[in-house]
């Protein structure tokens, strides 16, 4: 089963390197992976997409939160969540063809971003299932090159992760130099 992670770590170098470096130890294969900042500047959040049974996905879990860095961790699998991916495309396309990609593009409400002599590329934006149907209904004209970022999640409606700031968290007379945090 797929499950999905939303983890808040402290917006630090290195953090990416020890949370990618657990699941290699643990030996999951990390199916997606996504990070930017959130609205909080030292705070940064992963989207994490791993193959795992419910065990395994408590065992992750629990492994996350013995990472330093890492400020909060959900499995947002079984709730209600908004995940999109976005794919750019590179599709052959001649003259011939460019009027059959611009109407697939355009069933798929994804956007033309780039047109040359031989070819078009396309932006989408959707579920994942939504950009392999895209991509199937192009692999005919010749798939000539496509990049994804990975999905990013959101829980749906207006409840939020409460996650504080590293420097709010620390212990009452810890110095930033301390590796320990509560949460």
């Amino acid at each position: 089963m797929l499950n999905t992670f939303m983890v808040y770590v402290e917006n630090k170098p290195g953090v990416l390197t020890r949370v990618a470096s657990l699941f290699r130890r643990r030996a999951f294969n990390i199916d997606s992976l996504t990070v930017g900042r959130t609205e909080k500047p030292e705070v940064s959040r992963m989207t994490i997409t791993v193959d795992a049974d419910l065990d395994q996905a408590r065992r992750i879990e629990a492994n996350l939160y013995k990472l330093v860095n890492v400020l909060l961790v959900e499995n947002i699998t079984n709730q209600s969540a908004i995940v999109r991916d976005l794919a750019m495309i590179r599709v052959a396309a001649k003259h011939e063809a460019r009027s059959h990609v611009f109407e697939l593009a355009n069933v798929f409400r994804a956007r033309v971003v780039d047109v040359a002599p031989e070819s078009l590329t396309l932006e989408i934006t959707g579920g994942e299932e939504k950009i392999d149907g895209l991509l199937e209904l192009l692999r005919p004209y010749g798939v000539l090159e496509m990049v994804r970022t990975g999905i990013v999640a959101m829980r749906r409606g207006s409840k939020t992760a409460s996650v504080e700031s590293p420097a709010e968290i620390r212990p009452i007379g810890a110095s930033n130099d301390d590796v320990s945090y509560s949460v």
